[in-house]
């Protein structure tokens, strides 16, 4: 359900003060707003952001070493094979690709369960909890995904909520990335690439209807470059 985006000037004040408390070095005075005033707000349908963090579920236990196979069937019988990007296509069923980078998205997966109210916080300071795994569908053990949703029990966020956030990761993805740049102390165990794993899934769960907005990206074509 589209709401009124809360009015982003405030939104950002607090994104701010949050990276002042952490130490983190701020961006210019004409760092760009994620919305403007008057901008309605919603997330993805439900089934859609599910359907994400089970693929990206399914990519991670690649990186891992569940068989080609195996992850290729699961994906077929759930049909989700279709949503999967070019690049996790080839990584899931040929391996192809860096496995260490489809591994950051654990971090990714743990902002979509932010957003869909399986998972309490969003804390910067802190890695995705070792029981994120257990709110996914069991692959080891063979939970099909019909299964996965008949046993969560999902809460999505409210819309402006997840915009307050994705503005504070739209804040932290420049401060940690300048930080490291300039070989500042960051505040937790947390790096500048599990920052913008969490700002990915944000950016692409929370959608912006205006004026100046396009039409809600693909998953893989997000862009983290500002």
């Amino acid at each position: 359900m589209s709401v009124t985006a809360p009015d982003p000037h405030h939104v950002r004040k607090a994104s701010l003060e949050e990276l002042h408390r952490l130490g983190l070095p701020l961006p210019p005075a004409n760092f760009p707003l994620v919305w403007d005033l008057g901008d309605q707000v919603e997330l993805r349908p439900l089934a859609e952001i599910e359907a994400r963090a089970a693929i990206l579920n399914v990519v991670l236990a690649r990186s891992f070493g569940m068989p080609p196979p195996l992850a290729m069937e699961w994906l077929l019988e759930a049909r989700l094979a279709e949503q999967l990007t070019r690049p996790e296509w080839h990584f899931v069923a040929a391996g192809e690709g860096d496995h260490s980078i489809f591994m950051l998205h654990l971090e990714a997966v743990f902002a979509l369960a932010w957003v869909l109210g399986i998972a309490l916080d969003l804390d910067p300071l802190r890695p995705s909890p070792q029981g994120l795994i257990e709110r996914l569908p069991d692959l080891p053990q063979g939970e099909t995904y019909a299964a996965w949703r008949s046993r969560t029990l999902t809460a999505p966020r409210e819309p402006r909520q997840a915009a307050a956030l994705l503005d504070l990761y739209y804040c932290l993805d420049w401060a940690y990335l300048e930080a490291e740049r300039n070989r500042l102390q960051l505040p937790g165990p947390l790096d500048s690439n599990a920052i913008g794993q969490r700002r990915w899934a944000l950016e692409w769960a929370v959608v912006f209807n205006g004026p100046y907005h396009d039409e809600p990206r693909d998953w893989d074509e997000i862009d983290l470059s500002t």
